[in-house]
C-alpha cells in the first residue's frame, strides 16, 4: 500500500495542545511554529507536562503579530504580546541556552499554582541536538530532542489491538494525540518505521535518525489530563529495549524552507527492512 502525508500538526507551547495544519514549512530545527515557546520554572529549567498534566488542557494560539493567546480550563483567556523582555538562561534536557522573556501577566503562574514564567525561543539556532544521532550542525527548538516526530497510523492500530487483549483493554483504543507527532504516515506494514533511516514527503527529505523512547505523557489523556498506565505497561511487553518503551520515529529535516502538505506521498529512499532491537 502507498505511504501518504495523512495529518501535520504543530505544538507552538511545548507540552500544551497542537493544532492541527493543512500544511506546514519545513525549518532546519522543525515545522514553522513548532515549540518556540515554553513555560519554565524561576530556575529556568523547562516545565512540562510530565509533572503538570494541566498543560496539556492549554489551547495555543499563534498570531500574526508574533504573539500566542492561551485558553485553558478555569481561567479567562489571555492574549500574549509578541515578546520583547529581556533574554534569559534555560534548561531544557540538561541543554543550556537563552531565549526571551514573554509577558504571559501570570497566566501559567496562576494555571499551575507556582511561579513560572513563559519564554520564546527568538533564535532557533542557538540549540543543537546533542545526541550522538545528528550532525554537529543540526539545531532543534524547544523539542525534546529532534525537529519532527512521525508516526503511522498502522502502527498505533497495531498497538491498540494488543491492548484490547491485554488486562487493560477498557483504556483502548488510544489516540494518536497521546504520543504528539509532528507528521501522520498512513499505509505500509505496522513498525516498518524502525527501520526508516532516510524519507522523503513530497519534496522535504528527512534523516530518521533514531526512535521515540516514550514516558509518562503518553499515559495522559489529552482531553482530560487523567492518567492511566496504557500505552506503557503494553509498550513495555512488545515493545521494550535498553530499558525504554518505543513508539515513533525522530527526523532531522534536510531541505529546509520546504513545504509538506496532507496528502503528499512519502517514499522511504533508504530503510534496514529486518532492524531489530531499538529503532535507531
Amino acid at each position: 500500500m502507498p505511504l501518504t502525508l495523512d495529518a501535520i500538526h504543530r505544538f507552538p507551547v511545548k507540552s500544551c495542545r497542537g493544532e492541527a495544519l493543512p500544511e506546514a514549512v519545513v525549518e532546519p530545527w522543525g515545522l514553522v511554529g513548532d515549540r518556540r515557546w515554553l513555560v519554565v520554572d524561576a530556575d529556568g529549567e523547562q516545565v512540562t507536562a510530565r509533572e503538570h498534566p494541566a498543560l496539556l488542557l492549554v489551547t495555543p494560539t499563534l498570531r500574526a503579530d508574533g504573539g500566542v493567546d492561551l485558553t485553558g480550563p478555569d481561567t479567562d483567556p489571555v492574549q500574549v504580546p509578541p515578546p520583547a523582555g529581556p533574554l534569559v538562561d534555560v534548561s531544557v534536557w540538561k541543554t543550556e541556552l537563552t531565549a526571551t522573556l514573554a509577558d504571559d501577566r501570570g497566566w501559567f503562574s496562576s494555571l499551575l499554582g507556582k511561579p513560572v514564567r513563559l519564554v520564546y525561543l527568538d533564535d532557533p539556532t542557538r540549540r543543537p541536538i546533542t545526541s550522538g544521532y545528528a550532525r554537529t550542525d543540526d539545531r532543534v527548538s524547544f523539542a525534546d530532542g529532534y525537529p519532527l516526530l512521525v508516526a503511522t497510523t498502522v502502527s498505533l492500530d497495531a498497538l491498540n489491538d494488543l491492548i484490547a487483549d491485554g488486562s487493560r483493554g477498557d483504556e483502548g483504543p488510544l489516540a494518536m494525540a497521546r504520543f504528539r507527532p509532528n507528521v501522520v504516515v498512513g499505509g505500509g506494514a505496522p513498525w516498518a518505521e524502525d527501520g526508516w533511516r532516510v524519507v522523503r514527503i513530497g519534496d522535504a527529505v528527512f534523516r530518521a535518525v533514531k526512535g521515540c523512547e516514550r514516558c509518562v505523557m503518553t499515559t495522559t489523556d489529552p482531553d482530560t489530563a487523567a492518567r492511566g498506565k496504557e500505552p506503557i505497561a503494553t509498550l513495555a511487553r512488545h515493545r521494550r529495549w535498553d530499558g525504554k518503551t518505543w513508539f515513533g520515529m525522530n527526523l532531522v529535516p534536510d531541505s529546509p524552507g520546504a513545504v509538506i502538505r496532507i496528502g503528499d506521498p512519502v517514499e522511504i529512499l533508504h530503510a534496514e527492512p529486518d532492524a531489530d532491537g531499538p529503532p535507531r
